[in-house]
């Protein structure tokens, strides 16, 4: 197999998990509970740690059944399957295109016992610079920040909203890592896990440090189109590539 495909996946693999862990949504909920709970940055960094470790794995769980697909296709098609992968990461690039351009920039994580009712779409318009106070006024009700509710309650509501959220960008990665076996599968699962776990580590220890300035609502707001852009060079890569 070509090793330039391998390491094209690989670098997308990990591009889309890393800018997928720096939405706020995966670090801030963890600071803002962490703030108002008390909690020491050795424990919030602990608790980011292990949901990010459940997001992962309900993720590398749903690869699983898209890698058994990708091999039973792959025996199907023979040698069409470069095209057929190329044509289905560039659709799967037009479709992120599409929700961008209907401003479903990307789906929010919603806190466990939030009153919040989302809307129709995926994506959330917030005022610029108002992304902590968003966050608050979820978590408020929750009781995630109930000062009746333990410390246990408050990392397993994180935990479970986390991990009952996985990385759906991700899945077509695997998709395209097919003909590299379920050793390909097992690569791109510790990439998921590093990029992932990494990026959501950072952001909460950069926030926790104070560097509240570091803006990541642009990106946030763009994260449909980014995809879009990534999965539909991949595609095109993956045929010039195998060809």
């Amino acid at each position: 197999m070509n090793s330039a495909v391998l390491t094209t996946i690989a670098v997308t693999g990990f591009t889309v998990a890393f800018f997928h862990a720096a939405i706020p949504t995966h670090w801030l909920p963890f600071v803002l509970v962490a703030r108002a709970r008390g909690w020491s940055r050795t424990r919030t960094l602990a608790v980011t740690l292990c949901a990010g470790l459940g997001h992962v794995g309900l993720t590398s769980l749903l690869g699983v059944a898209i890698a058994w697909f990708g091999f039973q296709l792959d025996e199907r098609v023979g040698g069409l399957f470069p095209w057929v992968i190329g044509a289905f990461l560039i659709a799967i690039g037009l479709y992120y295109f599409w929700r961008q351009w209907r401003g479903g920039g990307i789906c929010h994580h919603h806190p466990v016992g939030s009153q919040h009712q989302p809307s129709a779409e995926c994506g959330h318009e917030h005022a610029p610079g108002r992304q902590g106070s968003h966050w608050e006024e979820e978590l408020k009700d929750s009781k995630l920040m109930s000062a009746r509710a333990s410390d246990w309650t408050a990392m397993s509501g994180l935990f479970v909203m986390l991990t009952l959220s996985p990385c759906e960008g991700f899945l077509p990665v695997y998709l395209s890592g097919v003909r590299f076996g379920w050793r390909g599968f097992a690569l791109l699962s510790l990439i998921l896990a590093v990029a992932a776990l990494a990026g959501m580590t950072l952001f909460t220890w950069l926030t926790l440090l104070g560097l509240e300035r570091f803006k990541v609502e642009r990106y946030e707001r763009y994260e449909a189109g980014l995809l879009g852009g990534s999965f539909s060079l991949l595609g095109v890569l993956v045929v010039i590539l195998e060809h």
